[in-house]
């Protein structure tokens, strides 16, 4: 192993890139803030105005028709048997309420439930004397009734949960309290 001593020769270093002044990199920062502001103030922005739509049932729009002019809002009714009619891509049809109506023109696809006598709310504008929607949202109530309650009536008969009595009749077990069952 050789130990004798070594001179190292340091060549000067290469000119290095200036530094970039702390005012570019500030500005850069704030440019970058910026933006993101500017698109959570736009996603913000969006989002409520859809929230903010006036609700107008249709006794109180159609006489509010001019001052309402093209601005959107949504307009609760029920729609009027025998006036729905099918189009290529939506429907016109009638809604009701408080005995006023409006005529619609619908432009889209209908709700599976949308049926004469059922209570709709609407999103669109005044277009005329026409009300032009581009979204229906059914109402329906929380009441449930069964198509086919026959099919209830015997449910748990001969099932193996040991609740049928096989003559059609569920029994069920009182529920259980805290404190009871005679132990000690």
């Amino acid at each position: 192993m050789d130990v004798s001593p070594r001179t190292l020769t340091v060549e000067a270093p290469e000119e290095a890139a200036p530094a970039r002044p702390r005012r570019a990199r500030n500005a850069r920062a704030w440019l970058l803030a910026g933006v993101v502001l500017a698109a959570l103030g736009f996603v913000v922005f969006r989002g409520l105005g859809n929230a903010t739509l006036f609700f107008y049932n249709v006794d109180e729009a159609v006489p509010k028709k001019a001052s309402l002019g093209t601005s959107r809002f949504r307009l609760q009714g029920s729609v009027v048997p025998g006036s729905v009619s099918r189009g290529d891509v939506g429907a016109d049809f009638t809604v009701t309420y408080n005995g006023v109506d409006a005529h619609v023109h619908h432009e889209g696809d209908l709700p599976q439930l949308f049926q004469p006598n059922i209570p709709v709310v609407l999103e669109g504008r005044w277009s005329g004397d026409v009300f032009a929607s581009d979204r229906v949202l059914v109402k329906h109530s929380e009441v449930y009734v069964a198509r086919n309650p026959d099919r209830v009536a015997g449910y748990g008969e001969g099932d193996g949960t040991g609740q049928g009595t096989g003559d059609g009749a569920v029994t069920t077990s009182p529920p259980a309290t805290a404190g009871s069952g005679g132990g000690g």
